[in-house]
């Protein structure tokens, strides 16, 4: 195994979409063609399995060093209310170009730090959401929240508005690596707002855990796990940790490369989780991802019906899902397109009466196969090119890559379909990558993304 992790930890995207967003056609995509993909999606989907919302909040009170997301860092809590009116005049933009009223089956909040804003503001966001939309049968609504600016009232306002689903960032306990990470929390906090949402009534609390972090040693990981698993959360992400200092903007920079654990050494850390996980009676759901067989996620993976986006694993799959908010990303299932990054760019293309689009991807026939077999892999630890709508004029050249990886024991092949072995968990990006086709095509020059293991 040892061998095997040096030979397949490289650089290689999450696969959160595909194609990645590096590999988007350099074009982009015409307002026309954004609008006529949403609105052939909506047709198609919105009374049926409805549509999902992703609403980025940006802000922060404090800068947390291991975080590559887009967000703006603030103690003043005035920037609530513009920044919400303007995500509410973006939303009924897109109901204008709608031709009935949406009937949105997931919301999610993501951030920044959703819980940066106040219980009242919160509650003007989802009613502004709902003056123009319904809720789908079987909806299910969450957000992210930080421990230490989580209130009872805020969880509360969001119950009452249909959120039955939170997840909070733990990521570690010790206080060496929470110093480097500049993310301090105590247990005491992550305790109250765990026993506080299942007081209130909610139906999965999630816990998110990062390996690979400054200082980070299985003596702390198992001190970290301990402490999560006392409470029992109904999900467990434990990510990861995604090092990529060149990319702008980030907060990479409060500690050193050499204070990072690598290659078999940070992966033992994610076996030991792993173990401890089990031990605990969590169940293993796609890439990252562990949840007790009572959680709605587990009985997705049973299901078959589990689905990858950019909000990660959901547990149920919604052709349209549109991002509101800076930086958010929306799907059409046949193109993606991308707000703009910076708050000041976002707000003066609202205020010109226009969608604050700035680059995109139509997808081709090709890209809309590959798509498949990665969300395949990446969901069900399996795909199928027997049916000729999953065939693709490359498949030789992919099995070439998944013949070794055959050879290595990351996979089984059959005749027209292939299998990850338990071995092969850890690999399941680099199984994506043999997929990739862009990325064959166009190898980056320059850094893009973040080691696979």
């Amino acid at each position: 195994m040892h061998n095997l992790i040096q030979k397949y930890n490289i650089p290689g995207p999450r696969y959160t979409s595909y194609p990645t967003v590096p590999y988007w056609d350099e074009a982009g995509i015409s307002k026309e063609n954004w609008i006529d993909t949403l609105k052939k999606s909506f047709k198609e989907s919105n009374t049926t399995e409805g549509i999902s919302l992703y609403i980025h909040l940006p802000f922060c009170e404090s800068l947390c060093t291991f975080c590559a997301c887009n967000k703006r860092i603030t103690k003043q809590h005035g920037v609530e209310v513009p920044y919400i009116d303007m995500v509410l005049k973006e939303w009924n933009m897109y109901c204008d170009i709608l031709e009935d009223k949406p009937n949105i089956k997931e919301i999610h909040l993501g951030g920044g730090t959703p819980t940066f804003f106040s219980s009242e503001n919160l509650s003007k966001l989802i009613h502004g959401i709902f003056k123009t939309a319904t809720k789908a049968d079987g909806f299910e609504y969450s957000f992210e929240g930080h421990p230490n600016f989580t209130t009872k009232e805020q969880l509360q306002t969001l119950f009452n508005l249909g959120f039955t689903r939170n997840s909070f960032g733990i990521q570690d306990y010790d206080p060496k690596v929470q110093k480097a990470i500049h993310r301090i929390q105590s247990f005491e906090a992550v305790k109250r707002v765990t026993d506080d949402s299942r007081a209130i009534g909610y139906n999965s609390v999630s816990h998110d855990l990062i390996f690979g972090l400054p200082f980070q040693n299985e003596d702390s990981i198992r001190e970290t796990i301990k402490k999560t698993v006392a409470l029992k959360p109904d999900r467990i992400a434990y990510y990861s940790y995604a090092h990529v200092p060149w990319i702008k903007g980030n907060g990479q920079r409060g500690f050193k490369d050499t204070d990072l654990p690598h290659d078999n050494e940070k992966r033992a850390l994610y076996e030991l989780g792993k173990q401890l996980f089990f031990e605990a009676g969590y169940v293993e759901i796609g890439m990252d991802h562990f949840a007790l067989p009572t959680d709605s996620m587990y009985v997705a993976m049973k299901n078959k019906s589990l689905h990858r986006n950019f909000m990660g694993y959901t547990s149920g799959k919604t052709k349209l899902m549109i991002g509101l908010g800076v930086s958010s990303i929306s799907d059409s299932w046949y193109s993606f397109a991308q707000n703009e990054k910076s708050i000041d760019a976002y707000y003066a293309r609202l205020e010109a009466d226009e969608l604050p689009i700035i680059k995109g991807h139509l997808l081709t026939e090709e890209d809309l196969v590959v798509r498949q077999h990665i969300l395949n892999i990446m969901c069900n630890l399996e795909t199928s090119w027997k049916n000729p709508d999953m065939q693709l004029q490359a498949l030789p050249e992919i099995l070439l890559h998944l013949k070794e990886m055959e050879a290595d024991g990351i996979l089984d092949i059959y005749e027209n379909h292939l299998v990850v072995k338990e071995e092969g968990r850890m690999f399941i990006r680099n199984i994506c990558m043999a997929f990739d086709l862009k990325l064959h095509e166009n190898k980056p020059e320059t850094k893009l993304f973040s080691m696979t293991i």
